[in-house]
């Protein structure tokens, strides 16, 4: 591809989130691409998993329909009705996601999730504060939902931030072709790779998918780069992965694999998201003890490059 061409490829962003600490090295801007293969019960970001646009409805922006009823009238769907409070309900089943509705709310109460964007304009984006990069050694993360599974767009963002002299990183969940994986390695300085569980049966139970392809997608980067800085980081779920037996299991997966190892604690940060869009959090109002994530966190620093918080 030109430069032109590479500048010019569009895909879906959901959010660009400047001055992280928590998704790379240094200062960093995480762009969240839309699009996941997994379906994870407890996922944080479930408006990253559609590949298109879906309506978010924010109930506390409403500002009632005897106020506004621009939504109300241009629904074509009769998704949208009143509710006890005099703010709008939205019936999600009737809602064919048109995104007519964002187009005409005041507040904001109505909102897409999902913008197409072209490859320039993100990255005009994130150099913007290219001198926060060089203070911090941060620069670009992309994430999602699997910011791979858009594969065109992702690398060419690589690409493009690499000729800007951008340090590059991703969030990935390892589930995506091997030739889009090792080509993406090409243009990254530091990877951070989900293992999330060794049991093929019960990561299909609470993902939707197997974990054969991810594994082998890891052994396969270790083996093209084995120089690469590679984070693995294992989300802790009640019920799915809390057990010495999960940990364990991972940690010696790992032996021989000069890798830093994270285990993170179980949050339900994204849960008001699921409301916003109309979907059941499947996860109820589980939670993990601190105690639980402790004696796990002892397991996990049996690897050398553990990273305890």
């Amino acid at each position: 591809m030109t430069s032109d061409e590479i500048q010019n490829t569009t895909g879906w962003v959901f959010n660009i989130q400047k001055y992280s600490v928590h998704d790379g090295p240094g200062i960093r801007t995480v762009v969240f691409l839309k699009g996941c293969p997994l379906a994870c019960r407890w996922c944080s970001n479930p408006e990253s998993q559609s590949f298109t646009p879906q309506l978010a409805y924010a109930r506390t922006k409403c500002i009632t329909l005897s106020e506004c009823s621009c939504c109300a009238e241009i629904c074509t769907a009769g998704a949208i009705t009143r509710g006890e409070d005099d703010k709008i309900d939205i019936d999600w089943q009737r809602c064919n996601q048109c995104l007519t509705c964002t187009d005409v709310c005041p507040s904001s109460a109505l909102s897409p999730y999902g913008e197409k964007m072209k490859v320039k304009d993100v990255i005009d984006q994130v150099e913007s504060d290219a001198s926060f990069y060089t203070r911090s050694g941060g620069g670009l993360t992309l994430s999602g939902g699997e910011p791979l599974a858009q594969p065109e767009f992702a690398i060419a963002l690589l690409k493009e931030a690499k000729h800007r002299y951008l340090k590059t990183a991703i969030e990935t969940a390892g589930l995506v072709k091997r030739e889009v994986f090792l080509e993406a390695a090409k243009y990254l300085n530091y990877i951070l790779m989900d293992i999330k569980c060794m049991d093929p049966v019960k990561h299909k139970e609470f993902t939707g998918v197997d974990n054969t392809l991810i594994l082998e997608n890891f052994k396969a980067l270790r083996e093209a780069f084995p120089n690469m800085k590679i984070r693995v980081r294992t989300p802790v779920v009640p019920g799915f992965n809390d057990t010495v037996e999960d940990i364990q299991a991972i940690v010696d997966f790992l032996k021989g694999h000069d890798v830093e190892y994270e285990p993170l604690a179980y949050h339900r940060l994204g849960q008001q998201k699921y409301v916003n869009t109309g979907r059941e959090y499947l996860l109820g109002n589980i939670a993990l003890p601190q105690e639980t994530f402790e004696s796990l966190q002892k397991v996990a620093g049996q690897h050398p490059r553990a990273i305890i918080k």
